[in-house]
């Protein structure tokens, strides 16, 4: 996750924070989309048997709607990012 903060100030040579803040921020959302979907996929059963607090768990009933409102939120820190960046849009394609 940090590799992409990484790579960005290697490249750039510099700490832009209205770059780098959304660039963060969209990966903090996609962790939550990421693991909830690996859980219901292949180990919830176990989650429940050891007592794994895993994010399948917190959002039983509206699965569906918590990790769509985390992509939107991805996507639209990361086009922020290359609007920020003035890459553009394209920058969302590239990224993910």
């Amino acid at each position: 996750m940090v590799g992409r903060l990484l790579g960005w100030q290697a490249v750039k040579r510099n700490l832009d924070l209205a770059i780098l803040l959304p660039l963060f921020a969209s990966m903090v959302f996609w962790v939550p989309v990421v693991d909830t979907i690996y859980a219901h996929q292949q180990d919830k059963k176990d989650d429940l048997k050891v007592g794994v607090k895993s994010t399948v768990f917190p959002f039983v009933d509206s699965n569906k709607m918590w990790l769509t409102g985390f992509r939107i939120a991805c996507i639209g820190c990361l086009a922020l990012c290359g609007f920020n960046a003035h890459i553009g849009i394209y920058f969302i394609f590239t990224c993910s």
